[in-house]
């Protein structure tokens, strides 16, 4: 007699994951360039000599034999992905301080470091690419926030699986968002962005995977429940995937 298949919670993470894929704007923000009063870290008083406004390319080359509008147009895009990487990085050093449970304090505590780690230097290798494109990057951090493609979650502690589809939904977009500007690089030619971005997207590939096969259908504290309990239906199962689905 086989086993009724039930809903679990890896059905309802990628419904939920795929419901907030397609609803992602993925677009870059190449047209917020220069200072904006309405923008948090743009004003303020303060005696330093002033040399360019923020998300603005040097005019006069960079060392780079780019045209000033690819550098301009790529730095920009660079840059909101550095400014996406910061919330990342925020929103993983939350979830790493806040581990806890039988598969998640130790094993989830040390997989959250080396997310953070890996953020952390590809947030470094993006910002000087930026830099190196003669393009003002994006430091301030509610400014980044706003600049950002991804969103921060909700301040509050919520359950392990939601704080890790969080960070997974970030992945995605991370990785849809290089793609773009990988393709555009090629068209015009900007070579070194392409291999920085070649780069930085292999290893969020990598950590988008480490999420995913974490939230995977099976699961060891399934096995007691279903031993200790005889809740016929608490197995694991193939979950039914939509084949368009950014989680293939």
């Amino acid at each position: 007699m086989q086993a009724t298949q039930v809903e679990t919670p890896t059905n309802q993470d990628v419904t939920k994951l795929n419901a907030d894929m397609q609803a992602f704007n993925a677009e870059f923000k190449t047209s917020v360039s220069g200072f904006d009063p309405k923008m948090p870290g743009h004003t303020g008083h303060h005696g330093m000599v002033f040399r360019q406004e923020p998300r603005t390319a040097k005019v006069i080359g960079a060392g780079i034999g780019l045209p000033y509008d690819t550098r301009l147009e790529m730095g920009l895009m660079l840059d909101e992905h550095q400014c996406a990487l910061n919330v990342a990085l925020h929103q993983y050093t939350k979830h790493h301080w806040m581990t806890e449970g039988a598969e998640s304090f130790l094993s989830l505590h040390h997989l959250l470091e080396e997310h953070i780690a890996k953020t952390q230097e590809h947030i470094d290798m993006i910002g000087e690419r930026v830099a190196r494109l003669g393009v003002v990057p994006t430091a301030h951090p509610v400014t980044q926030h706003e600049v950002s493609y991804i969103k921060h979650e909700v301040e509050g502690r919520y359950s392990m699986r939601d704080f890790l589809r969080n960070d997974l939904e970030h992945e995605l977009k991370l990785q849809h968002m290089m793609r773009q500007q990988i393709a555009r690089a090629h068209e015009l030619s900007d070579y070194g962005t392409v291999q920085v971005l070649e780069e930085v997207l292999l290893d969020r590939e990598d950590l988008g995977y480490h999420l995913y096969s974490v939230l995977e259908d099976d699961t060891l504290t399934r096995g007691m429940e279903h031993l200790l309990h005889e809740k016929k239906g608490n197995i694991a199962g193939d979950r039914p995937m939509d084949p368009y689905t950014p989680l293939q």
